[in-house]
Order: C-alpha cells, then structure tokens, then sequence
C-alpha cells in the first residue's frame, strides 16, 4: 500500500508541476501577446485597409505584414477596446514597435491621413525600379504606377517634345531624392512630386547650360543617364562624359554596356555576342548616336557631369572590377588595357 500511496503522489506531484509549468509558460505567452512585434529599430510599411474588412480580415493583414503576434489576440482586444467594427479603411504607416492597443487605436481613429513615409530613390533607378519599390512598401500599385507614368498628363516644360510614344515616356525625369510622401497619395500625386524636383534641377542646371552646349535637354538627360550607370566613382563621372562626346563628334557608335541591359530589360554581368545584337533603338551596338531616351533617372552629380565633360583624347574605357576604369586614346590601347584587366581577375 506504501508503495502504491508513493507512487500517487509522485503521479500528483508530476502533474502538478506541469500544470504550473503550462499557467507559467501561458502567463507569459498572454503577456508578450501585449507587446510589440519587435522593441528593435523597424522599418515603417504602408498598410492598406480596403473598405468593407472586417476586423477578423485586418487581423489576417496584419499578421502577414508581421505586425502582429496573433490573429485571435487582436479581435478579441479590439472588443475589448470597443474598436470592433470601427476600423476604418484606409493606408497606415505601421511598424514592429507598435503594441496591438496602439495599431488598434490608430486605425480605429482613422488617422492614416497624418501619415508621410520617408523613401530614397537612388541615384540610377529606372521607372521600373521606383515602381517595384514603391510597390513593396505598399505606396502604389506598380502596374497602375507605370501605367499612369507611361500615359498621364503632365505639364511641364521640359516634357514637351518627348514623344508620347516613347518607352518608358518619363525615364531621366523621376529624380532622385529622398522624398516624404503622404501614405494617401495616389500614383499621380507621387510622379508630380518626382517631376517637380526635376523642374528645379533643370530650372536651375539644365535649361540654359544645355543651350550653351548646343545641345537639347533631353539628350543631357541622355548622356547623363548612361554616365550613371557606367560610373562608380564622383572623380569619373566627368572622364566618362567626355569619351561620351568624343565617340558621337567622331560619328563612332558608342557600344556602352548598359544600353544593352536597358534594352534587355535586366541586368548581366557579362553580355553574350547575342545580346549585343539585340533589336532595340536603346542598344548602341547597333545604332549609332544616342539611344531614344534615358537608359534610368541620374543624379545631379552625372547631370552636372554630361553639362561639364572632362577634355581629353580618350575614345575607350573598360572596368577594372573595383569601381576605377582604364582610360585609352586607340583601339590598341584599349585591347591592351581589357588584357590587363583579365590578368587581374584571374589572380584573385
């Protein structure tokens, strides 16, 4: 019988002890259910709330964007809050940080109207690119964005005379820059803010400097937009420019690399023979002169660079891999310069 009593209890002590383990361990799950996502620095992202969701459905949202530790946690504090069927649709500026309490007052205060997300665009995105990021955090749609883009009205001066018709119609003229956008803005609204911060560039940079190089401002967006894409270093920017107008005074084609992504639409290390031959008034392989539009959106700094080109005799360059360029006057120097190149990579 002593055996049997001790062994009850052992039974009873057992079970005890996980019963408290499992209070303990669900004590503290409905606790941390209070806090935020994260207490590190979060990345704020745009949260549409269509209209007519329920708050089961903007829980469901919410715990895809990882705003929220638990679906059934949310709609039961949103009762609790008496938020429950008082979210309001509309787009949030959210992040990890934010408890559940906070994103449930928010929303249900329907204050997505003072919201402005900060975004960089980076020197050398195409429209393509400002599109996908904008889209990824949750500002626009990227179809509606290039298609609005591609086929808005937009009064500016210095998109009079670009053809309608011309692919990708607004590359070169989407600056750069850090932007606050107010989460609500359309697509339109957005590319004016862009095309504005442009107008103050050409206004100040462009406009009068183009005059004086004989040259219209299109086609300095032209060569400045290749110079992006072909410079890593401030200090080349200028040299590259000039090799630019060197080919184009000799009525040589100016065979650049990134026109050929451009026309590809993707980006390669290294471009086949084929590549090089594809069929595409961008591809300056094929065709001589300047492609029929900016190949991305430059910066100030390679717009500053095609209105200012360094003055020299060289016609060629050819990367070394680390950012620098090997600079040559013939195409013997330059046949030398891609062999020194390849002696280079091949000892790393």
């Amino acid at each position: 019988m002593n055996k049997v009593e001790t062994k009850g209890k052992s039974k009873f002590f057992i079970l005890v002890i996980v019963l408290i383990f499992l209070f303990v361990s669900a004590s503290f799950y409905y606790q941390s259910l209070f806090k935020p996502v994260s207490t590190r620095a979060s990345e704020e992202v745009v949260v549409n709330i269509p209209s007519g969701y329920s708050t089961h459905q903007i829980a469901k949202l919410l715990k895809e964007k990882n705003l929220i530790k638990n679906e059934w946690f949310f709609v039961w504090r949103a009762k609790i809050l008496k938020a429950d069927g008082k979210l309001k649709a509309g787009k949030y500026l959210l992040s990890q940080n934010m408890t559940v309490d906070q994103i449930i007052e928010k929303i249900a205060a329907g204050k997505s109207e003072m919201d402005v997300f900060k975004v960089t665009i980076p020197e050398g995105y195409t429209v393509k690119d400002i599109a996908k990021k904008l889209a990824q955090i949750g500002l626009v749609d990227e179809k509606k964005f290039l298609e609005v883009a591609q086929n808005g009205d937009f009064e500016y001066s210095f998109l009079k005379n670009i053809p309608r018709d011309r692919p990708n119609r607004l590359e070169g003229y989407l600056f750069p820059d850090t932007y606050f956008i107010p989460v609500n803005a359309d697509e339109k609204e957005i590319i004016n803010m862009m095309l504005k911060r442009f107008e103050e560039v050409y206004n100040t940079v462009i406009k009068d400097n183009a005059q004086r190089m004989g040259m219209t401002p299109d086609e300095i967006v032209i060569v400045a937009s290749i110079v992006e894409k072909e410079a890593v270093l401030d200090r080349e920017r200028s040299i590259i420019a000039g090799v630019i107008y060197n080919r184009l005074k000799k009525k040589m084609k100016l065979e650049l690399c990134p026109t050929v992504e451009y026309a590809l639409g993707t980006h390669k290390e290294v471009l086949s023979y084929q590549d090089l031959k594809v069929d595409s008034p961008y591809n300056t392989y094929e065709h001589y002169g300047l492609p029929i539009g900016p190949i991305c959106n430059p910066g100030l700094k390679s717009i500053e660079a095609a209105l200012n080109p360094s003055k020299h005799d060289y016609y060629y360059f050819v990367a070394r891999g680390d950012g620098t360029h090997i600079f040559s006057r013939t195409y013997q120097e330059h046949l030398k310069a891609q062999r020194e190149v390849e002696r280079e990579q091949n000892k790393k």
